[in-house]
């Protein structure tokens, strides 16, 4: 450890604390989940439904394509209700009625307003009151309720199958017809939905709040943010602006300015001679590229479903291309070539690391692995298609079909494959690092790399440990461990230690002050981002100190994001230092674009749906997909393209970028995601925030909504940002398909082989 003995003591301690916190937190969500029921029946003791038919009902909706189609406790798609909130509203009017017809002959609307605050009283007083008998595991209902459940389920059943009076509702959901065609795993499905609404209505045990934290807001049974609610919301708020007073104490008292040495004359990574490893990188970079676009395409149809739900400028797809199988191979492919892009810019350090000499059968190891991710893209996405069209046998849905879970859609098995290449990719990572460690020299900024790199290849088995019948709140824990502790934690710390090793090796910044920087700000990703994980989970069916925990860290997410100005600046000014850098102009831009998005996408819109208080009104609103697109493409997205830019920069001896494609493809990603959030998706989940407001979640996601001329046209608006971004997503995939398919003459002047740079 030597000089950064006190960084690294500060970064493990960081990590124990944390990873503690995370870990205690799991026991308590394992302890506290909201029991399903062994059976629920009526006063009668007529049995409803019983603990396996709603866990029929949850791998029923998994098959339909799950979250992709509406959303459940808040995480989902946006376009179609989500199911929680709209079956407790439809239940409770249901209730209502019932209770009417029974007490005085007549609808709900024709009683007076003293005889409806009668019924309204009851009906809360019924439905909050748990009625679960800790011994048998048995919920008793009334016999009113069970009409009101009845007459609820028969709209759902009708909803996913093919009842033509309902044809406009699908349409306006983006939900293709007989969405389920089974009619008993509809009904399963109603139990589960109903199972969903019970648990955000019913209070816990010896509590004044819901299994779901009082999520959503429902006046009829008196769901409002709780007290602990508001409170860790203040605190939230107060950490996140200490945070920010520590960060700037500490940034003016404790930074040096490290001597930069004198930039060399040469680009040091060009000296020395390609290895077959490198040079077969080639087609990982076609492949970032080519799903890059597939992404780009399918995300410009999903958002077209949004306006006209069955078609696509008249043409009906959906019966073969749905929403909810668009959306899943759009977030499914994003995933695909952003990881990619990360895996390709370490297999290139690899080699670079190990003195610029491949280990024994790299080359080999990175073909095999490139012909895996083949395999893994086009049979899970084949998967997905017979899940959803539902010619797959339901049985193996769950493994080679579709999960039904956003970000991790894939069938089990994929799952796996992709596990294992992720672990076949870290083989290969340490073959290139280990037997650096054994020269002499600083070799802590490789131990850095060398530990980011083990976590990108094992933390995504944490996906692992949840099953098809899985508690969903348990699901959601192990889910939110791959999508936010993978993904925003340890590829981000990946990313930042590959940089600064990538200029420390270039010569253009000290050795020292690369480590110093990486040790620093992996420190910072991970005082909040390890236990701000939770922050997705206050109203997954957990207790208030998962709410505290997830609230108080995830605000020190932002913190550290308060000093990317001055990356950015830093990066940019890289290309000062010596006259062979322009031609890493455009890699250096994507790497300044990240630190931007990452302040806008991760830091402001990310804080905007943070608070408890906040995301209890906005979850599952545009407000997300702001957050999602803005951070998710915006940080990692360009950071993989950043990646492979620069590595065909060096696997192409002599390769220049086009200033007009590179300038077309670069402003236009990045202008297309401004019109994109500012046009359409922010005012959409700002109109929505007010519904969500004022009456609750139940209307702001509710087809009456949703169909207002102004959202219309919102969504129509949302075309315009999303051809600029076409626009420049094929201009990146155009200038990669060129350095990487370099016509033959080009390469010979150089004294490349066209075969070789395609390899």
């Amino acid at each position: 450890m030597g000089e950064y003995k006190k960084l690294w003591w500060l970064l493990l301690a960081i990590l124990a604390v944390t990873f503690a916190a995370l870990g205690w937190s799991g026991v308590e969500i394992y302890r506290q989940v909201p029991p399903i029921p062994a059976q629920v029946i009526t006063s009668s003791n007529k049995v409803l439904m019983t603990k396996e038919q709603i866990l029929d009902g949850q791998t029923a909706w998994q098959s339909t394509g799950g979250m992709q189609v509406g959303s459940i406790w808040g995480h989902g798609a946006y376009q179609a209700p989500d199911w929680s909130a709209d079956w407790l509203h439809r239940e409770l009017l249901a209730w209502l009625e019932v209770a009417a017809q029974e007490t005085a002959g007549v609808p709900f609307a024709k009683l007076d307003a003293g005889q409806q605050a009668v019924l309204k009283d009851q009906l809360k007083t019924e439905y909050r009151r748990n009625t679960l008998n800790a011994e048998t595991g048995v919920v008793t209902v009334s016999e009113r309720r069970a009409k009101a459940m009845a007459d609820t389920a028969q709209y759902y059943q009708k909803l996913y199958g093919a009842a033509p009076e309902l044809q406009n509702t699908r349409k306006s959901f983006a939900m293709k017809e007989d969405t389920l065609p089974d009619a008993k795993r509809r009904e399963d499905l109603t139990k589960f939905f109903f199972w969903l609404s019970w648990a955000a209505s019913t209070e816990r045990p010896n509590s004044e709040v819901t299994y779901t934290n009082n999520w959503p807001k429902e006046p009829l049974v008196d769901n409002h943010p709780s007290t602990a609610n508001i409170m860790w919301s203040v605190i939230s708020v107060v950490v996140l602006l200490a945070g920010i007073a520590f960060l700037v104490w500490g940034w003016a008292f404790l930074h040096r300015d490290h001597p930069e040495p004198e930039a060399p004359k040469k680009d040091p990574l060009t000296l020395g001679a390609l290895t077959p490893s490198q040079r077969a990188l080639g087609k990982y970079l076609f492949l970032v590229v080519a799903l890059f676009v597939a992404q780009v395409l399918l995300g410009g149809l999903t958002a077209h479903y949004t306006v006209e739900g069955q078609t696509f400028y008249g043409i009906n797809i959906s019966e073969w291309l749905p929403y909810s199988l668009t959306r899943t191979w759009h977030l499914q492919t994003a995933l695909f070539w952003i990881a990619s892009g990360f895996l390709a810019a370490g297999l290139f350090l690899a080699p670079v690391i190990n003195g610029g000499k491949d280990p024994k059968y790299q080359k080999l190891g990175v073909n095999i692995l490139f012909w895996a991710l083949v395999v893994l893209v086009v049979g899970s996405y084949i998967g997905n298609f017979l899940a959803i069209k539902h010619i797959m046998p339901a049985k193996l849905n769950f493994w080679l079909g579709h999960q039904g879970y956003e970000y991790l859609e894939l069938g089990r098995i994929w799952q796996i494959v992709k596990f294992l290449g992720l672990a076949f990719w870290l083989l290969l990572m340490l073959r290139g690092m280990l037997p650096a460690f054994k020269k002499g020299g600083d070799k802590n900024l490789l131990a850095l790399l060398a530990a980011s790199t083990i976590a990108i290849g094992l933390f995504y088995g944490t996906g692992l440990f949840y099953g098809e019948r899985t508690h969903i709140t348990i699901m959601e824990y192990w889910r939110w461990w791959v999508v936010h502790l993978w993904v925003e934690g340890f590829f981000e710390v990946f990313a930042t230690t590959a940089l600064a090793f990538i200029f420390a090796t270039m010569g253009l910044v000290s050795r020292r002050g690369a480590t110093v920087a990486s040790l620093t700000s992996a420190s910072l990703f991970m005082l909040g981002g390890v236990p701000g994980t939770l922050h997705h989970m206050y109203f997954s069916g957990t207790t208030t100190p998962i709410m505290a925990i997830g609230a108080t860290f995830s605000a020190l997410e932002v913190v550290p994001l308060i000093i990317l100005g001055y990356e950015a600046w830093e990066n940019w000014r890289l290309k000062e230092r010596a006259p062979w850098m322009e031609a890493v102009k455009w890699p250096l831009m994507c790497f300044v674009a990240v630190s931007f998005w990452n302040m806008l996408g991760a830091g402001v819109f990310g804080f905007m749906v943070n608070p408890p208080v906040s995301l209890y009104y906005i979850q599952g609103l545009n407000t997300t997909p702001v957050h999602a697109h803005a951070a998710l493409f915006g940080v990692y997205g360009f950071l993989a393209i950043g990646f492979t830019l620069m590595v065909l920069r060096y696997i192409v001896p002599g390769f220049k970028f086009s200033d007009s494609l590179m300038r077309t493809g670069f402003w236009g990603l990045n202008l297309g995601l401004v019109l994109m959030i500012f046009t359409s998706l922010l005012p959409i989940g700002i109109i929505q925030a007010h519904a969500s407001i004022t009456q609750g979640m139940w209307y702001a996601r509710s087809e009456a909504f949703m169909q207002q001329d102004i959202l219309h046209t919102l969504r129509w608006v949302r075309t315009f940002g999303d051809v600029v971004f076409i626009i420049g997503s094929l201009a990146i995939f155009w200038q990669v398909v060129i350095g990487v398919f370099q016509p033959k003459s080009y390469a010979k002047n150089i004294g490349y082989g066209a075969t070789a740079a395609a390899e």
